[in-house]
């Protein structure tokens, strides 16, 4: 593999020396774990070789891996999330925490002072909180297999919008035109978190990785809703109902007073 080459990762790691499962592409391996999410989907994860979107370990072995070979190796925490830092650990007395205080246990995961850390300790009012990495300090263990590398432009470009807005692939279309990609987003994304942010992360990733695109061009669809097209239709048929309504009342009431003039 090359640097900046965009291939589809299988892969499934672990804590070497506890066999805890980190995170994991494949099904079988997902359903392992004990709060499985039955709606999540398990698919080859999209990695461009060199540019850090995985460990450091990994990504130095996916410079030397083969497509369709299974590959086994142990990362070092250097090469992983880390040393642990004794200095990112400290103790906190428990009524910092306030009204959270009684749901602080051991192993937990809390947020205090606008740092995430884990909880290692508590007892005599205290509790210790640890900011390293959960996983840092230890030796991670990593089976993985390059599924392919992908060659065709439009299959890179939507790989790169499936990173980045999962699941979308048939709902957001994509033409090449010359050296611009025309992104087609339908307005049931329109309201997605960070939006314009996504937008511009997935443009520069195209831009970077997929050769002759030097543009992206974003068109936002509109579409109105078959009920609501029913609804015009019933809106326009009771408008003309009425019409007919009020012409029939006032030929009515016309007819009413030519009798009276004629009674006079």
């Amino acid at each position: 593999m090359n640097n900046g080459d965009l291939i589809l990762l299988d892969f499934t790691a672990k804590v070497k020396d506890t066999g805890d499962l980190i995170e994991t592409t494949i099904e079988e391996e997902g359903k392992k774990i004990g709060d499985f999410d039955e709606d999540f989907v398990f698919k080859p994860r999209l990695v461009a070789v060199g540019d850090n979107w995985v460990l450091k370990g990994l990504d130095e072995a996916l410079a030397e891996a083969e497509i369709g070979k299974q590959v086994n190796i142990d990362i070092p925490p250097e090469k992983g999330f880390g040393v642990r830092d004794a200095s990112k650990t400290s103790l906190f007395p428990l009524k910092k925490f306030r009204d959270k205080a009684d749901q602080i246990s051991v192993g937990s995961e809390i947020e205090i002072d606008g740092r995430i850390g884990i909880v290692r300790f508590v007892g005599s009012g205290r509790a210790q909180i640890d900011f390293n990495h959960r996983y840092a300090g230890r030796t991670l263990e990593y089976n993985f297999t390059v599924v392919k590398k992908i060659e065709d432009n439009k299959e890179m470009i939507n790989e790169i919008i499936d990173r980045r807005i999962p699941n979308s692939v048939e709902k957001i279309t994509v033409d090449i035109e010359q050296n611009i990609a025309n992104i087609k987003i339908p307005d049931e994304y329109f309201l997605l978190e960070g939006l314009q942010i996504i937008k511009r992360a997935i443009a520069n990733e195209i831009m970077k990785y997929v050769k002759d695109v030097n543009e992206v061009s974003y068109i936002e669809q509109f579409k109105v809703a078959q009920n609501n097209d029913k609804n015009k239709v019933e809106d326009k048929d009771k408008a003309e109902e009425s019409t007919e309504q009020e012409i029939s009342e006032n030929d009515s009431n016309i007819q009413t007073e030519s009798s009276e003039e004629k009674l006079e």
